[in-house]
């Protein structure tokens, strides 16, 4: 059975229009969603199940994260990475990135920002690392173009997709040492979320497969096939499901790694990034909905 479709949310300007990785922030219970199209970030309720603002002025914007009423954005058109409060939406601050950053974290109890930046034909790719309050920066080259990235329950290790060659590249944190290359029989690794209970990454590749990897060794622990080139990954610790957005034809795959169990639920055509409200939402962000396709995980 597929996921129950609860209903929509719009967004002003959606239809037809482009959309980036979105987070849901606890502490102010709203969804904020990279607007990439209309180089802004926007703003839904989840309480009121309605659109708040449309924050302008974020370029090329490729991604949101959140923690604790602190959000990350990145702006591929600027190269840089903002500081959002999410409770009065005012930005806190600004840095400079490498060119086209892409995934990101951020770790509100370590004061720490994280942007893996994608790079140009004059700037490799890199990762970089914020103090978001000393504003120390440090960064690393990349052996290439960066996918999105996590970390563990400690904040001690950061796990980042490598698109060619296809891996997960994991760094000691905050300093960005002890780099290691854990290797996926997979091409293009992409989407990425963990399960900390289990230790467990989930790794959503190109080549239309979802793989399991233990987070303390690398071991790739299994493979299932999914329903195309995936983009936006969840993993819901309420339900145990794993979630992949594949934007062509328009399709989330739920996954229990515990069974094996798969389930399709169509979205839309262009649908290829969603948000996760734990324990029993997922928002896919959907072009041909005009905005918001809201999904029962339940």
């Amino acid at each position: 059975m597929p996921l129950k479709t609860i209903g929509t949310i719009a967004i002003p300007e959606a239809a037809g229009s482009e959309f980036d990785h979105a987070a849901f922030d606890a502490k102010s219970r709203r969804v904020f969603i990279a607007h990439t199209a209309r180089n802004c970030v926007e703003v839904i309720d989840h309480d009121a199940g309605r659109h708040i603002a449309t924050l302008p002025g974020f370029p090329g914007v490729a991604g949101a994260v959140a923690d604790d009423g602190q959000i990350l954005a990145t702006n591929r058109g600027s190269a840089s990475v903002a500081l959002l409060d999410a409770v009065t939406l005012e930005t806190r601050a600004t840095f400079r990135s490498g060119a086209r950053p892409n995934g990101a974290v951020i770790v509100a109890r370590s004061s720490l920002g994280i942007a893996a930046c994608i790079g140009d034909d004059k700037e490799a790719p890199t990762l970089h690392i914020y103090g978001l309050s000393d504003h120390k920066q440090m960064s690393i080259e990349l052996p290439g173009r960066p996918r999105w990235c996590v970390t563990d329950a400690a904040a001690e290790r950061l796990f980042l997709c490598i698109r060619e060659p296809s891996m997960v590249l994991v760094a000691r944190l905050p300093d960005l040492g002890t780099v290691t290359h854990w290797k996926i029989p997979s091409s293009g690794a992409h989407g990425l979320d963990i399960d900390h209970s289990r230790e467990r990454l989930y790794v959503a590749c190109d080549d239309s497969t979802l793989v399991e990897m233990n987070s303390t060794s690398g071991e790739v622990i299994k493979v299932w096939p999914i329903g195309g080139p995936p983009d936006v990954t969840f993993f819901n610790p309420a339900t145990g499901l794993v979630h992949v957005a594949i934007g062509d034809p328009g399709l989330v795959d739920s996954i229990d790694p515990r069974s094996g169990h798969a389930m399709r639920t169509v979205t839309g055509a262009g649908a290829h990034t969603t948000a996760l409200v734990a324990p029993d939402r997922l928002y896919v962000i959907s072009p041909a909905h005009g905005g918001v396709l809201v999904l029962s995980d339940a």
